[in-house]
């Protein structure tokens, strides 16, 4: 099995290029993160037509997040309990044997923002949901944008990020929170020393000059963790296919035994 997770930047400008994606990589289970869009205007039956199924939690502009699958999946979570207002963030369903969830944590803004104590917050309900329905001795995936770099080694900031957004302590210990849950970070694990990126600014050739941010995270239970005998972040597909424009975010795979 074949898992993935991608920040997409917008369904309706990425819809071409993820389709693209989708041919040439084959995964069986996918998170979509920032689909800025609701429910009624999904593309399922375009989906449908590339061989998947799809659980979603949309929302008008902003937000929105979605699992595709080769075969129907069971929908056991749709949105994160109390957290409501801060939008489409979280969803979780069941496929064969493996729970799958996608989130989009939020950004944050900056630290003297209000959306700042708010993330912090949602961090906060994450971990404790996790808490209450979790079963870290069970095969699951928890993935997404989770707009945090966990250590230094994630962002070409390094030591000298100091107290930027995504960099602070307070971030990254709730971070550590939610893989207290039983969870850990596949790719971390396999490459401990690597210095790799997931995300990069559309400005100023960020992608090119290597100025990016790890901030993309499939993290398994220690079941999952066993099975998963590759992973990989996708920079083929930060890069323009066709004359299409990539997200931000490249995505970030799995194979699964």
């Amino acid at each position: 099995m074949r898992v993935a997770t991608w920040n997409i930047n917008g369904l309706r400008a990425r819809f071409e290029f993820l389709s693209h994606w989708l041919r040439e990589r084959s995964p069986d289970v996918v998170g979509l993160q920032e689909l800025k869009l609701d429910d009624d205007q999904f593309p399922h039956s375009e989906f449908e037509k590339l061989g998947y199924c799809a659980q979603i939690h949309g929302q008008k502009a902003w937000n929105g997040v979605a699992v595709l699958t080769r075969e129907p999946a069971e929908l056991l979570q749709r949105g994160l309990p109390g957290q409501d207002a801060f939008g489409a963030r979280l969803i979780t369903v069941r496929v064969a044997d493996l729970v799958f969830t996608t989130v989009y944590c939020p950004n944050g803004k900056d630290l003297d923002h209000d959306d700042y104590a708010r993330k912090l917050a949602w961090y906060d309900a994450l971990s404790e949901h996790l808490k209450l329905h979790h079963d870290p001795d069970g095969s699951a995936i928890l993935c997404g944008d989770f707009n945090v770099c966990p250590a230094p080694l994630d962002s070409y900031h390094g030591e000298a990020a100091g107290h930027r957004i995504f960099h602070t302590e307070a971030e990254r210990a709730r971070f550590r929170r939610v893989l207290d849950a039983g969870f850990v970070d596949i790719y971390r694990d396999r490459f401990p020393e690597s210095s790799d990126y997931s995300w990069w600014d559309y400005r100023g050739g960020a992608f090119h000059k290597g100025r990016g941010l790890r901030i993309d995270f499939l993290l398994a239970t220690r079941p999952a963790l066993a099975r998963a005998s590759r992973v990989e972040i996708d920079r083929e597909f930060r890069k323009k296919k066709e004359g299409l424009t990539a997200s931000d975010h490249a995505p970030v795979l799995a194979d699964l035994d």
